[in-house]
């Protein structure tokens, strides 16, 4: 028995009983798989059953002709890694493969599961490449029904999710924007201090496939698993930061000097580039809420050598300080349902009646950030999510009860010459898979002046 498939096969147990996320139990799982084969297996079996579940859900319904919501959760488990296999990689040994499924399932202890594990592999094994069975891609994207079964079972999202999204923007951009997040992520890496053209020669050096980014200039794209390709002396040279998420940072436009506080920084990515743009006259506080972020956001800053301070805070609650900051940054957290491509599991926990509870959550944490911003600062209020009662209707509720703001634009400049690709005509973030980043928002709101 193959221990990454085992091991994939956990995660995807865990995930279907609902108290844990991917990325926590993949942490769990990682450290028992010491090559860096079996790793990479283990990571594309538990990520791309994620990125698939529904189209392999109907797969199994299929060639089981049993509902796959009636079947125990080991065992469809089980199924999904195998279909997953079948229908996604190549060069898959069929029968060994079946074998293997029947063996993790009696490991699981589901011995009397053993037989209808094996019949419904081999049919599936023998129908592979046989009539569709699964909804086509309509001839006639107007009808709305065929449209629907298609994104939300072919291509594999939540039905009431897609149906959001064609509604705002049309068939063809949310057909490219499940196929977006059904793929590998590319990796976007920061260079340390002063070192990117020597990052970019050691790439080339190393034959690390690398491209530069359209929107920021300190960032760099590395193919998906290209991260492990590096030397463990390149490695070094690199911060993991996703493009938006530095874009964000970048576009708060924090200037030398200034005082500015990150609300909910961890793991300290956009603290490290605020602190850049403050530099040794700025002061720049970083703050979070749940002990083990807090470690890790002081970790980040320890690890880069930055004096930048770090506080644990209930964003929620009045902040304690003055309104002395010439700017605060409020990324504040969401359903993350514009990062999919890169947490697959946020699309099948997340529910529609999550968002106004989250609105409600970022809204009074929007209004503890204002307070402590002088006459003539800014709040820069972020998120990672696709949809509107989280991004620009939060802003618009925050503004209509506070006079003494407006909305301001975000900080272009020079050095940012691709932000103008991801800015609206308000002067917001909203950019998409459409640039061929993940979905991300922000937008800048300025205490006006008093005499």
């Amino acid at each position: 028995m193959t221990s990454s498939r085992l091991a994939a096969v956990r995660v995807l147990i865990a995930l279907d009983k609902g108290r844990t996320t991917m990325s926590a139990e993949v942490e769990r799982e990682r450290p028992d798989l010491p090559d860096r084969r079996d790793q990479a297996l283990f990571l594309e079996l538990a990520a791309g059953v994620t990125r698939w579940r529904a189209e392999l859900d109907a797969l199994i319904g299929v060639f089981s002709n049993r509902p796959v919501e009636e079947l125990a959760p080991e065992v469809r488990a089980v199924l999904r890694v195998a279909a997953y296999q079948l229908h996604h990689l190549e060069r898959i040994p069929e029968h060994a493969l079946v074998h293997e499924s029947v063996e993790i399932a009696r490991a699981l202890r589901h011995e009397r599961a053993t037989g209808f594990v094996n019949a419904v592999l081999r049919n599936m094994v023998r129908g592979r490449g046989g009539p569709a069975k699964l909804p086509v891609r309509p001839a006639d994207p107007r009808d709305t029904e065929a449209a629907l079964d298609y994104l939300s079972v072919t291509l594999s999202h939540p039905r009431w999710l897609v149906t959001r999204w064609l509604a705002r923007v049309g068939f063809e951009a949310c057909e490219q924007w499940c196929r977006f997040n059904n793929a590998s992520p590319e990796i976007s890496v920061r260079a340390a201090d002063g070192h990117y053209d020597e990052l970019l020669q050691r790439l080339q050096r190393e034959d690390v496939e690398s491209q530069p980014s359209v929107y920021v200039p300190s960032a760099i794209r590395l193919p998906a698993g290209g991260l492990g390709r590096l030397s463990a002396e390149t490695r070094q040279l690199v911060t993991v930061q996703d493009e938006g998420s530095q874009l964000v940072a970048c576009l708060a436009g924090a200037a030398p000097g200034e005082r500015v506080l990150d609300v909910c920084a961890a793991p300290g990515g956009k603290t490290l580039i605020l602190d850049d743009a403050a530099g040794p006259g700025g002061l720049v506080i970083a703050a979070d809420i749940r002990p083990a972020r807090v470690a890790l956001l002081r970790s980040t800053l320890v690890r880069a050598g930055r004096p930048a301070r770090v506080v644990a805070l209930d964003a929620t609650q009045p902040l304690p300080f003055e309104p002395v900051f010439d700017r605060v940054l409020l990324d504040a957290p969401c359903s993350g349902l514009g990062t999919l491509r890169r947490d697959p599991d946020i699309k099948w926990h997340r529910r529609p009646e999550d968002l106004p509870s989250l609105a409600g959550g970022q809204l009074r944490m929007l209004a503890q950030a204002a307070a402590i911003v002088r006459p003539g600062g800014t709040v820069v209020y972020a998120t990672c999510s696709s949809e509107p009662e989280e991004n620009e209707r939060v802003v618009d509720a925050f503004l209509a009860v506070a006079p003494e703001f407006e909305l301001g634009r975000l900080a272009m400049h020079a050095a940012l010459p691709g932000a103008a690709l991801v800015i609206d005509p308000r002067g917001m973030l909203h950019s998409s898979p459409a640039q061929g980043l993940d979905a991300f928002f922000a937008a800048v709101l300025v205490r006006r002046e008093r005499a």
